[in-house]
């Protein structure tokens, strides 16, 4: 059954908001605890020296500006420089340390996504895109990561700073600071109300964000009947609605992560009047000097940028939050086809495969049914049959991309459900209509990062015709493919899966439709390798084409999910059935 991935339901309440964030912590950021405190060290210094700084502004003006005093110009002006000095070099370690610490952990993160994605069944990836799951690996940990980077500045820089900025107003006179806030209250329910929007157009944001990725991941891998059916028009106008709905969303989403620094400039203003009205009156009166008012009005100046950027945390923490239930409902999810607790060793030597009343429906819809077959060891077995016969189903069971409704599937009198997957999927050699490339390096794509010295793999590439080529590449073995194999011809592919299929030397072979997109020249030399390959082996085979399996020691002919014939080529050639039907719709024209 096919397991589609749910959007997880909207954390409403902060509890359930802190849960993700202690889920993020645990699994990814407890381990750099260390480089943490260490940063945030750093940053309490940083934030130390603005209170400094602010706190200079009072002999600065009283001592120097207005008492004269020349002895006190030197150390106050040597003074500030050691400030601004400490301040740069503190502000660079510490942005290096959490750039560090951000990166590391949210690679961790992608990481073990990218392994549990690849884990998940086969049925999972039929239902979900990969356009979806890159924006899920990038979109969404981009966006923690950004945001992790602002909280813990504004857990260590930040929170410091208004400490020793708000130390010092306080020690200036405790009324000035009082009238300063005054505007504190306004914001408290506007903030709410801020918060639960900005989550809401976050988690919009993503969706559109995620269908974007989705949509070009589709017309980029089909660029090329894109343009044969001149579809270009089409797929612009498609994307041009997605890209609308994100200027929307995106705005929307501005707007209320920007509406929480807005407040508290709001509340700035209101301050800052308030101290100007019942400050200034003390000053004039000579209750208070002026280096007061400088030192006070630099503190509250300063302490609004980190209230500016603490008001943008919580708004960002919302946005976070839609990421992180996004991810971690991803990441709870479970492949339902496991290896067993106890797997049975895989069988040894060359194999025969059997299913006995095998049945497997997708959904509703019958892919087999009762379904019985033998696969003799050493021999090449053909399954033939219409379109949806379910010939690739079968190689689906083998290899245990999906698991039979009923029935058993055996593999050297073992059942693939008792052995280890990996163990299980040790056993074959795939070569496809499509040879699985990618861009990387010819060599790679043979070895796949195994050490593999060229007196093992010359051999294969002469047995699989990659030699007939392989002088015509500039670079010879370390010459780049290109995406999905796009500077080799299709013959080329297939050769080079081959040449995989060879030095994987497996006991099992499946061929699935390997010679159907070929012209003829490059389909002679594919099935002569073909033919070398699957000596000493236990071959299934499908294919349309049955001129590539006349030589075959068994056709198994399907149709509708069940075994309606089998026997050799000129066995079934002799009888009247659906066999005959389709030799004769070949050859007979």
């Amino acid at each position: 059954m096919s397991k589609k991935f749910k959007e997880p339901e909207k954390p409403e309440n902060p509890d359930a908001v802190r849960g993700l964030f202690v889920w993020l912590w645990r699994g990814y950021l407890k381990r750099y605890t260390g480089l943490m405190l260490v940063a945030m060290l750093f940053m309490s210094i940083e934030g130390a020296m603005s209170g400094l700084l602010a706190y200079m502004m009072k002999p600065m003006f009283d001592d120097v500006f207005v008492g004269g005093n020349a002895d006190a110009l030197s150390w106050v002006a040597f003074a500030v420089l050691a400030i601004f000095v400490t301040r740069a070099v503190t502000g660079v370690i510490q942005k290096v340390l959490i750039t560090r610490v951000s990166q590391r952990s949210m690679g961790d993160l992608r990481e073990d996504m990218v392994d549990h994605i690849m884990d998940m069944d086969h049925s999972f990836h039929q239902v979900n895109g990969p356009g979806l799951m890159m924006h899920r690996v990038e979109g969404d940990v981009g966006a923690i990561a950004k945001v992790w980077t602002l909280l813990i500045t504004g857990g260590g820089r930040d929170v410091v700073l208004l400490v020793s900025l708000f130390w010092v107003a306080i020690t200036i006179d405790w009324r000035w600071t009082l009238v300063a806030l005054i505007g504190l209250p306004v914001m408290v329910v506007p903030s709410v109300l801020l918060q639960r929007y900005v989550r809401r157009t976050a988690r919009r944001l993503r969706d559109v964000t995620a269908y974007m990725s989705t949509h070009l991941n589709e017309v980029f891998h089909g660029i090329t009947p894109v343009k044969l059916n001149r579809l270009e028009r089409y797929q612009s106008k498609r994307y041009r609605v997605l890209t609308r709905g994100r200027v929307r969303a995106e705005t929307e989403a501005t707007a209320g992560k920007a509406s929480l620094p807005g407040l508290i400039d709001i509340m700035s203003g209101i301050g800052f009047v308030g101290v100007l009205l019942y400050g200034g009156g003390e000053i004039m009166a000579g209750e208070k000097t002026v280096g007061d008012f400088m030192a006070f009005f630099t503190a509250i100046g300063l302490a609004f940028e980190p209230l500016r950027r603490l008001g943008a945390i919580s708004g960002a923490w919302q946005q976070a939050a839609a990421s992180i239930e996004r991810i971690k409902g991803l990441m709870d999810m479970q492949p339902g086809l496991k290896s067993p607790a106890k797997p049975v060793p895989p069988p040894q030597g060359v194999p025969q495969i059997d299913l006995r009343g095998v049945s497997l429906s997708y959904g509703d819809a019958p892919a087999l049914r009762d379904v019985t077959l033998v696969a003799e060891p050493g021999q090449t077995t053909a399954l033939v049959g219409a379109s949806g016969a379910g010939k690739s189903t079968i190689f689906n069971l083998l290899t245990r991309l999906v698991d039979p409704d009923t029935g058993s599937v055996q593999i050297g009198g073992i059942e693939t459900s008792d052995m280890d997957l990996g163990a299980l999927r040790n056993l074959f050699s795939v070569v496809s209509q499509e040879a699985l490339l990618f861009d990387e390096t010819l060599r790679e794509n043979l070895v796949f990062g195994k050490d593999v010295p060229d007196e093992k793999l010359m051999p294969a590439l002469e047995a699989a015709h990659v030699t007939n080529f392989l002088p015509r590449l500039e670079q010879g073995l370390e010459t780049p493919v290109g995406p999905r194999g796009s500077s080799l011809s299709g013959g080329q592919r297939q050769r080079v899966a081959i040449a995989r299929a060879l030095l994987r030397d497996t006991p099992i072979l499946l061929l699935d439709e390997a010679t159907s997109a070929l012209d003829t020249q490059s389909e002679a030399v594919v099935q002569a390798a073909l033919d070398r390959l699957s000596q000493g082996r236990t071959t299934l085979v499908i294919a349309h084409r049955l001129t590539t399996i006349r030589n075959a020691d068994k056709i198994v002919v399907m149709d509708q999910g069940r075994v309606v014939d089998q026997g050799s080529h000129d066995d079934l050639i002799t009888r009247d059935g659906p066999y005959k039907d389709l030799y004769k719709l070949q050859f007979d024209k």
